[in-house]
């Protein structure tokens, strides 16, 4: 990448906006170990910042509105390791685009980026892996009950789609049998929490527990509108996916894993299994004659 004033102004830009949002985000928290890392990403954030200005004096700054208003948001709803890690995803395009302008930038400032290409690599990453955040433990019982639900649920409707026609029928046996699942998860989630001691046993089991239900509840909602079965499968599948990119989104961005991968992993096996139900449902139907129309 060359080293150009448009550039510049557009590196100053975004590390403004982390110092900003690290800073507020020190402010609001509650936990002082993470307050003080919070403090020193925002002040490690600002000298970078310092740095990309220094190479366009007469150029104002602003940050990204975007950012400010999205992250607070992203903190509210997934907590503050989530929203760390998340900020600190482009960081790898940002290096190799750093040690692709060492070459073009001026000779006065090239110690300074070498030392912020090291900040980059290693001492940002060190410092959020520092974080410590209760809550993202029953976050991880949340989003497991998502994902269990889209994939059983749809293998649900799936089936019926393949013996019956009523949707009505296909939306209350997806009701009744994520009811009793959502029951299993969270008895699960609960047994798994007593052999762990940085989470509590009934806080986790209400997590998986009612976020299976909420997923059901969701999935289910198309087929009490809708009365055509097709249709109704279409858009409670695509309610799935779209559950399932939330989820895996989550999931990487904390484990930094790639987004893509999982998603196609997760999404092929969610099809795979409404195709195998489809096909056990249309041979149970046939089998004992039920009429699709009338059942």
């Amino acid at each position: 990448m060359d080293a150009t004033p448009k550039t510049y102004k557009n590196r100053a830009q975004n590390e403004l906006t982390e110092h900003i949002v690290y800073g507020r985000l020190a402010a609001r928290e509650r936990n002082p170990e993470n307050k003080a890392l919070l403090e020193r990403l925002s002040a490690q954030e600002k000298s970078h910042y310092e740095f990309w200005q220094s190479l366009v004096p007469n150029e104002k700054i602003t940050p990204r509105i975007i950012g400010l208003i999205s992250v607070p948001f992203l903190r509210a709803i997934f907590g503050i390791t989530f929203v760390t890690k998340f900020l600190e995803t482009h960081e790898k395009d940002s290096i190799a685009a750093y040690q692709s302008m060492l070459a073009t930038i001026p000779n006065d400032h090239r110690h300074r980026l070498e030392e912020i290409i090291k900040d980059e690599q290693s001492h940002e990453q060190g410092l959020i892996g520092q974080l410590k955040e209760k809550r993202i433990a029953y976050i991880g019982f949340i989003a497991l009950g998502l994902s269990d639900a889209i994939v059983e649920i749809t293998g649900v409707h799936s089936g019926f789609l393949g013996v019956t026609g009523k949707t009505l029928i296909a939306g209350i046996s997806g009701i009744i049998v994520g009811f009793a699942a959502a029951i299993s998860m969270g008895s699960a989630a609960y047994i798994q929490a007593k052999q762990d001691p940085n989470t509590s046993p009934i806080p986790s089991a209400l997590a998986t527990g009612f976020s299976y239900l909420a997923s059901v509840i969701l999935l289910a909602l198309p087929y009490f509108l809708i009365r055509d079965m097709l249709t109704a499968f279409m858009l409670s599948t695509s309610v799935g996916v779209l559950l399932l990119a939330a989820f895996v989104f989550f999931s990487t961005v904390i484990a930094d894993r790639p987004f893509l991968r999982e998603f196609g992993e997760s999404v092929g096996l969610m099809l795979v299994t409404a195709i195998a139900t489809y096909i056990l449902g249309t041979v149970v139907g046939s089998v004992f004659h039920v009429n699709q129309g009338n059942f």
